[in-house]
């Protein structure tokens, strides 16, 4: 009995400090946690980590955002309005394109059924509208050798046209239409006042089948000189004076419009230097040479220039020979014109001149060759004019004065 009473006691003691201890404890771990609340609640704050303050996902965000930029970007109507598409609606309209044809009337001679073929294509501009008639101007090589010609209007409206000239010097020709769907005729510019550099528009109708094309470039050069073999034998004929740019002109584009940024006629399309090693050459002929040709193709059907009435050779394509025995020239005069023969009653035979004589100067400018003379007569004298031309005969010099008259040379 006593030892059991005294073991009770000591295991009811031992009891009794546990449970101190374990107050103890439980009250350390209740400060403990109410300091880590205290501590922590504030930096999960700042990481953004309470309740209901979780934004979306970044990428997530950028994503909906694109999904919704590209849908309001499909819906947005942009206004492209510049100087040039303003320079294209306003002389765009003005220009066509033309169909030579060259078998007469629906049936052929051969009575085979078929149609008139067209043998080109190319461009032209409306330049004046009178009463009910419209009149284009294009080139000479584009309506040579027509015996129908077609003019189709941007609107893809087909009228049939008449040749009223054409003039193979300048690669011009004027056709007339009936007027009354034409709405917009070309604003003449002013080519003497272009420089290199200058933006200009060129509208044709490339290949024939792309009508209304338009390219851009810049004036490359002014006053650039040509040789043309008119009459295809291999020798230069004529110097073609035009601009040059670097705006695409392709075949089906001559005839058509070289506008500045105005929207102005500043040049008719007229050729390409097409070979493989060349790139950006297109020339057109300026306006402001153009426009007398073509006043006098629409009143006249042909251009009234100054007729000499002669047959001519040049001094250079002569052999040295015959430059000393047969025209007397001094050992070092080696250019000018020689006379071959002069028709009666000319203005040539009028002024005294015969055959063998060797022109060397027009106006008191020398004139080395039969290009050099055609420029000077077509381009600085007309009709009725006098003209002061300085000659070699027998091997001396002489001048004498020419009336010109308005014959065909």
């Amino acid at each position: 009995m006593g030892y059991y009473d005294q073991d009770h006691q000591n295991r009811y003691k031992g009891q009794k400090g546990n449970k101190g201890g374990y107050f103890l404890a439980s009250l350390v771990g209740i400060i403990l946690g109410a300091i880590l609340v205290v501590v922590a609640v504030p930096k999960l704050a700042d990481y953004d980590v309470l309740p209901y303050t979780v934004e979306p996902d970044e990428k997530l965000q950028d994503e909906a955002a694109g999904d919704n930029n590209n849908a309001r970007t499909q819906n947005v109507s942009v206004d492209v309005t510049t100087d040039v598409t303003k320079a294209v609606d306003k002389a765009g309209d003005a220009v066509v394109s033309i169909t030579n044809i060259q078998t007469a009337g629906f049936w052929s001679n051969e009575g085979n059924g078929s149609a008139g073929q067209p043998a080109g294509t190319g461009s032209g501009v409306i330049y004046k509208k009178e009463g009910n008639t419209a009149f284009i101007v294009t080139n000479h090589h584009v309506v040579e050798g027509a015996q129908e010609l077609e003019v189709s209007l941007e609107d893809g409206t087909k009228l049939p046209a008449r040749l009223v000239g054409s003039d193979i010097w300048t690669d011009l020709a004027v056709l007339e239409v009936e007027g009354k769907e034409i709405k917009t005729v070309a604003e003449f510019g002013d080519s003497d006042t272009l420089k290199p550099g200058e933006p200009v528009i060129a509208i044709g109708n490339p290949l024939g089948q792309f009508s209304g094309s338009v390219t851009q470039g810049i004036i490359s050069g002014l006053e650039r000189a040509i040789p043309v073999d008119i009459d295809q034998n291999g020798t230069v004929d004529w110097q073609a004076e035009v601009l040059q740019t670097d705006a695409a002109i392709n075949p089906g584009n001559s005839g058509g419009a070289l506008v500045n940024i105005s929207g102005q006629l500043i040049g008719i399309n007229s050729m390409k230097i097409a070979e493989s090693a060349v790139e950006g050459i297109g020339l057109a002929i300026p306006i402001n040479y153009a426009r007398p040709v073509i006043d006098d193709l629409e009143k006249f059907g042909e251009v009234k220039r100054p007729y000499m009435g002669v047959q001519l050779a040049s001094v250079n394509e002569i052999p040295g020979y015959y430059q000393q025995e047969a025209l007397k020239l001094p050992k070092d005069v080696k250019s000018g014109v020689a006379i071959t023969s002069v028709e009666p009653n000319s203005p040539a035979a009028q002024a005294g001149l015969k055959e063998m004589d060797v022109i060397v100067e027009m106006d008191g400018q020398e004139i080395k060759d039969i290009i050099e003379l055609r420029q000077h007569l077509y381009t600085k004298k007309s009709v009725g004019d006098q003209m002061k031309i300085k000659i070699y005969r027998d091997g001396k010099t002489q001048e004498v004065t020419m009336k010109l008259s308005g014959e065909t040379f």
